[in-house]
């Protein structure tokens, strides 16, 4: 049975991507290398989000784990 995800900040994790490079998004808030999964998921259900990145530069990871764009913030934590 998954558990609800853990809020890691109320905003956005801002890091550099690089083009072409997959990333593991954590969505269960539990990781201490937020934004990225670190394992910490294993016990809650709750699977990391596998994505490549389409540009290089800096992007706003969602922190609060509430966004309907993963792994991108909506700017979703303005209404938790």
């Amino acid at each position: 049975m998954a558990v609800a995800p853990v809020v890691a900040q109320k905003g956005p994790y801002q890091v550099e991507l690089e083009e072409g490079k997959a990333y593991f998004f954590c969505r269960c808030g539990l990781s201490k290398k937020q934004p990225f999964c670190d394992g910490s998921h294993k016990e809650t259900g709750i699977e990391p989000l596998r994505f490549v990145a389409e540009t290089s530069g800096p992007a706003n990871l969602c922190g609060c784990k509430d966004t309907d764009d993963e792994p991108y913030c909506d700017g979703s934590h303005n209404i938790l």
